[in-house]
Formats: structure tokens, C-alpha cells, sequence
């Protein structure tokens, strides 16, 4: 996996658009623009003219919910880094070849945008450098390029072409191989070492797919300084990984409702140590809150909202209250929910009930939380 140092990272930079990464859609969405939490890439798009599009399904909801799970709260912000599997195909181009251009080779053979690049010749792709060099092994033969397209293994014939820019063999593609950020953590669970965060996938910035996850961990992360929200431009917290060589957990899945893996006991807030209860969805009412996020520094703090509205939901689904902040410290100093909150446990009579998953851009002190039913489940948290 690749090294990040102390670099500045904008935090899940908001993508503008009217609806959420997971494109659910309702009634109450169609009011407001919203802002929803994606992370910055940090790998290099390679123009030898090259997200995995495997979007994790979400589990059935089949669990005996019980009414004692146990969990630690989140709060704290994490550094996430994710390598995924194979690469993910971000743009078509076309190629200068002898003073003209020709058309994307890879366009040509039927290789699509979101598709995820997983062997080339039978030779498993690990990274992006992976494609250039067996594109040019080829030396200028035809390259069978196998992909994934939403679950779906599929084989395509290539027939590289050689740029004039530079004298190597193309395919006339870009890809993306890695992602990172900094996140917020919801929960933990100590027995099974079981994590949650973000309340929402990580997606790829260019195509909106779900990355699927190669390799991935969490790692320690401080919160250094605050844009704050306003009308039509939504705020941020802005992290630092604190010690990328520390891992605090590894990263098994990126779904429509988080982020989840395994983790340690380093999870565990200073501040914030004791477990609490899981309140689920039936348990949620209309009325006063908390969010623990952190805004400065690592340790959370405790900030009061309100639950104004709770959707009745039978599926899995990143929107499942609206709810408003409330606090006169949080909204001076940020405005109320902005980018890198996604994830902050909300706490409703002593039970953690959901976390905080989006802001709308025109309120920024209003936004969506995820109830914890969808979280758990998708855990695989039984007690």
C-alpha cells in the first residue's frame, strides 16, 4: 500500500449534485440541493491513456434484533485509506497517433467508464503502473483485458496503439487505483472487534461508483482547521493523518451505508470510553439529540440537535432522518453539519440511534442521519 505523510486532506469533498452517492431518491430529497461527503484520490490518473464498479449489495435485513447490543461511540476522526481491487477505468480518450488522433482502443473493444480492470492477458492487476507495463509487454499484439462491470466478469480484445507523445503502447484509458481521507468513526464493538463509519459509501469523484476494497485501513487523524458552512456553500473539516504506519483497523467492506472491518482497542475514545446501547429505529423519536463529532483536535465532543422528521423504511438507506443542529457552539463554528461529520454517532436517551450521513447545501444546519439498524446489520453485529 502506498505511504501518505502528513498531507493536508480535504475531507470527503462535497459533490454538488441533488441527490445522495447512493442515488436513493424520495419525496423530501427533491426540495433541497444536497451535499454529500466523497473522498479526495490521491493516486495518479495515468495517461497511458488506460473504481471498481463492484458495488457491495446490501444484506437482507434478517436479524433477531436485540435490544442489548453493546457498542463504543464513535466520534473520533479517522485517516482512510483504500488500494481496490484491480483499476478503476475513470476516462476514455482518444490517442495522437502519426499527426492524428484515433479513437480510444479501449472504447473500440467495448471497455466502458466504471469498469474495474482485473487481469490483462490472464495477469492480475494490482495497481495502475500494472496496466502500462503489460499493455507495453504486449509490444503491440492484441492484450485480452478482463473487467468486472457491476459484479459482472467480462473479456475484451484490445489492440494497443503506439503514441506519438512518448513512443509507448495505449489503450487510450485513464484509471484510478486508491483513495483517501479522513472519515468519522460511528461505533465499535469490542467482542467481535468490529467497526463502523461514514454512514455512506466512498465513491469514486469522477464516475459516483462505490470503490470496491483491495486493501484498506484506518489510521489515526487530528482535526486541524474548519471551513465553515453557509447557504449554497457547504463547510468542511480539514485532517491530517497523524501516524500513517499506526493502524487502527482494516477495512473489509464500502457499502451504501458505511464503511466497516476490524479493529483495536485504539478505537476506543479517551473522552468517550464507556459503551452504550444501540437504539434502533423503532426506538428513535421526534425531538432533542446529540452528535458527537469532533471539530477540532481528536477528541469528540457532544453537540445538541434535533430529529425533526423519521422515515419509515423497510430497506437500507443512507437518509433515514432529517435532522437539525441545535447547539450555538457548533454553529458558530461550523455552521452546523459540514463535510467530514459523516459518520457522528447520534445519541438519543443514552442509545446511539444513527449517525450523521449528509448536509443540505441551501441549510446547512440541516442534513440526514442513517438509522443504526442498517449500520449493525450490515456489521454482522449480533450482541
Amino acid at each position: 500500500m502506498k505511504k501518505f505523510s502528513n498531507i493536508l486532506f480535504l475531507i470527503f469533498t462535497t459533490t454538488f449534485i441533488l441527490i445522495s452517492i447512493n442515488c436513493y431518491t424520495d419525496i423530501i430529497n427533491r426540495y433541497f440541493n444536497e451535499a454529500v461527503p466523497s473522498i479526495n484520490n490521491y493516486s495518479s490518473a495515468m495517461d497511458y491513456k488506460l473504481n471498481f464498479s463492484e458495488a457491495t449489495s446490501l444484506k437482507k435485513v434478517n436479524y433477531a434484533k436485540t435490544s442489548d447490543i453493546m457498542v463504543y461511540p464513535g466520534g473520533k476522526p479517522l485517516g482512510i485509506k483504500i488500494n481496490t481491487k484491480g483499476a478503476l477505468v475513470i476516462a476514455l480518450s482518444d490517442i495522437e497517433v502519426d499527426g492524428n488522433k484515433v479513437q480510444s482502443p479501449a472504447a473500440i473493444s467495448g471497455i466502458a467508464i466504471g469498469d474495474s480492470i482485473t487481469k490483462i492477458n490472464n495477469e492480475t492487476i494490482k495497481s495502475a503502473e500494472d496496466i502500462a507495463t503489460y499493455v507495453n509487454r504486449a509490444k503491440g499484439g492484441q492484450v485480452k483485458i478482463t473487467v468486472n462491470r457491476k459484479g459482472e466478469e467480462m473479456n475484451f480484445v484490445v489492440n494497443p496503439v503506439v503514441s506519438k507523445k512518448d513512443e509507448n503502447y495505449k489503450i487510450g484509458l485513464w484509471v484510478r487505483d486508491s483513495v483517501a481521507g479522513v472519515g468519522t468513526l460511528t461505533f465499535y464493538h469490542k467482542e467481535s472487534g468490529k467497526f463502523g463509519a461514514l454512514g455512506h459509501p466512498i465513491t469514486d469523484m469522477d464516475t459516483n461508483t462505490i470503490m470496491s476494497v483491495g486493501k484498506g485501513e484506518i489510521v489515526d487523524s487530528n482535526i486541524v482547521s474548519v471551513r465553515k458552512g453557509a447557504k449554497g456553500s457547504p463547510g468542511e473539516l480539514r485532517g491530517i493523518f497523524t501516524d500513517s504506519n499506526k493502524t487502527l483497523g482494516i477495512i473489509r467492506l464500502n457499502t451504501p451505508v458505511g464503511v466497516f472491518g476490524e479493529g483495536n482497542d485504539n478505537l476506543i475514545c479517551n473522552n468517550y470510553n464507556k459503551p452504550m446501547k444501540v437504539g434502533f429505529k423503532d426506538e428513535v423519536k421526534v425531538g432533542k439529540a446529540q452528535i458527537l463529532t469532533t471539530i477540532d483536535g481528536e477528541d469528540p465532543q457532544l453537540f445538541d440537535i434535533v430529529i425533526e422528521k423519521l422515515l419509515n423504511q423497510q430497506e437500507p438507506n443512507g437518509k433515514s432522518m432529517i435532522i437539525k443542529v441545535t447547539d450555538p457552539l457548533c454553529i458558530e463554528k461550523t455552521g452546523g453539519i459540514i463535510q467530514g461529520m459523516s459518520g457522528s454517532p447520534i445519541i438519543q436517551n443514552n442509545k446511539i440511534v444513527g449517525a450523521v450521513t449528509h448536509v443540505l447545501v441551501n441549510k446547512p444546519d440541516t442534513g440526514y442521519g442513517i438509522y443504526m439498524d442498517w449500520m449493525i446489520n450490515e456489521a454482522d453485529i449480533r450482541k
